[in-house]
């Protein structure tokens, strides 16, 4: 059902996609100084839809490195409880070991 749906979505959006590329094929200047509008030192001349993809694709860059920034805190915590866990496993473990070896209780439980 999920793959139906997403054919639903995607289809649509790849011909979009296609058809825009298809009719903004005229060539347009970017300039990269501001100088000099008449005579540009520092320009890129290309179809209108390579532009409007390579935005795009720069927005999806960008908008990827901040929420990979933004998520770092979250990251780090998860490291932090991971080794705590870890840390914790192992204790359980020396105590059910000593347990065995020496048939007392290790780990005590709760009080009634």
């Amino acid at each position: 059902m999920r793959r139906i749906i997403t054919l639903l979505i995607l289809i649509p959006i790849a011909l979009f996609v296609a058809l825009m590329a298809m009719a903004n094929r005229a060539p347009v200047l970017i300039s990269f100084d501001p100088f000099t509008p008449e005579n540009p030192v520092w320009s890129v001349s290309g179809p209108v839809w390579i532009v409007l993809f390579a935005t795009f694709a720069a927005g999806v860059i960008v908008g990827g490195i901040a929420a990979w920034l933004v998520q770092g805190k979250h990251r780090k915590a998860e490291r932090s409880y991971k080794r705590e866990a870890r840390d914790l496993r192992r204790e359980v473990d020396r105590a059910k070991e000593r347990e065995a070896a020496t048939g007392l209780p290790a780990l005590a439980g709760p009080r009634s």
